[in-house]
């Protein structure tokens, strides 16, 4: 019984880096226009990010590889700053937008980006590795109308369930 719930867990584990039916990882990936400050704009909830506001990510190569990864987000409960550091690496190639994403030990999940702004980076659509896992970030605290449109159309066509969608407090 013990080793078949370990089982279970490990085969868990290893499925958090599938991809969300359809979502494709954006080609052309460019790692190091992507580093440095992004802000979280919208995101479907989860128990990592409950009533977190001013949410932002920020992303800075490893030394020996990888990239070091910095959430940082305000408790309105708490009335405390969290912090979580983690660090990430390529799934595939180098230039796809597809990574894994590790807060703790050896464990890691889907990072997806799946639209991108190519020309200068200024917003990103991200998922996890399924459709409840859905994140629009940006270089600014807020984005202009279309982005927002574009996220929510875009989100929906894949199967997100972006009725839930969370906009995050940045102000």
């Amino acid at each position: 019984m013990k080793k078949s719930l370990v089982l279970i867990f490990i085969l868990q584990l290893t499925g958090c880096l599938g991809l969300p039916e359809g979502v494709e990882p954006v080609v052309g990936f460019k790692l190091s226009q992507y580093l440095g400050k992004w802000y979280e704009i919208a995101r479907l909830d989860h128990s990592f990010e409950d009533g977190l506001s001013h949410v932002t990510a920020e992303y800075s190569l490893r030394k020996g590889g990888g990239v070091h990864v910095l959430n940082r987000g305000f408790s309105t409960s708490n009335q405390k700053w969290k912090e979580a550091m983690g660090k990430a690496s390529f799934v595939n190639d180098a230039d796809e937008g597809y990574l894994k994403v590790s807060f703790f030990g050896p464990f890691y999940g889907s990072y997806v980006v799946f639209e991108l702004d190519e020309e200068n980076y200024q917003y990103a659509f991200i998922s996890g590795p399924n459709t409840d896992y859905l994140w629009l970030l940006s270089r600014t605290p807020h984005v202009a109308p279309e982005v927002m449109a574009r996220f929510i159309k875009a989100s929906t066509a894949l199967g997100f369930d972006t009725d839930k969608l969370i906009i995050v407090q940045q102000d």
